[in-house]
């Protein structure tokens, strides 16, 4: 590493000046220059094309384990945490899996849709015997929006239960005219 950057700043400054700022030996430093790349250099010159191609033949979607295990096939040995080191010192990165959405094929079976028991019946003689909702679907270009009745969600179509002026007893909720769903009787 202190070698290195000596060689990369001796154009600038005096390999003497360079070697005491930071503490190597002139010898040590040109002793390295004319030395060749070290074992584990040479090995991983040697594994990093096994590693590209495995990497490329899975369409960039293997991490360093299945390149790894790819090596491994191979016949080469070497360990997964130097597989790590080289994919990310060569920028070789995984990308991630989609998720799929679920297939929808436009087919429904009957059990799936609830019945209408309801008929459009609004009309009850006794509490709680029919609930009925306003929602209100609605399309901005993007996405699909489901909003309730301003403040309910829940109705119940009688008359003990919301007033005259369209206002929910129970919970002191009003709602439009327009669009109401509830049955106030005559």
């Amino acid at each position: 590493m202190k070698f290195g950057f000596i060689e990369r700043r001796r154009n600038v400054w005096p390999v003497a000046w360079l070697c005491e700022a930071l503490g190597v030996s002139r010898s040590g430093f040109h002793a390295w220059l004319g030395r060749g790349p070290s074992e584990r250099a040479r090995t991983d010159e040697a594994l990093l094309p096994l590693i590209r191609s495995s990497f490329t033949t899975s369409s960039r979607t293997y991490g360093a384990r299945r390149v790894w295990r790819d090596v491994l096939e191979t016949g080469a040995s070497c360990g997964l945490h130097r597989v790590e080191r080289l994919m990310r010192a060569n920028a070789l990165r995984a990308r991630p899996r989609r998720r799929a959405l679920p297939s929808d094929n436009g087919e429904r079976s009957t059990a799936a849709i609830a019945p209408n028991v309801l008929d459009r019946q609004f009309s009850v003689d006794q509490p709680n015997r029919k609930w009925i909702a306003d929602f209100t679907l609605y399309l901005d270009g993007r996405r699909m929006a489901l909003r309730c009745c301003r403040h309910r969600s829940l109705l119940a179509p009688c008359r003990r239960l919301v007033d005259e002026g369209g206002n929910d007893v129970t919970t002191g909720h009003g709602c439009a005219d327009d669009g109401d769903l509830v049955a106030r009787e005559a």
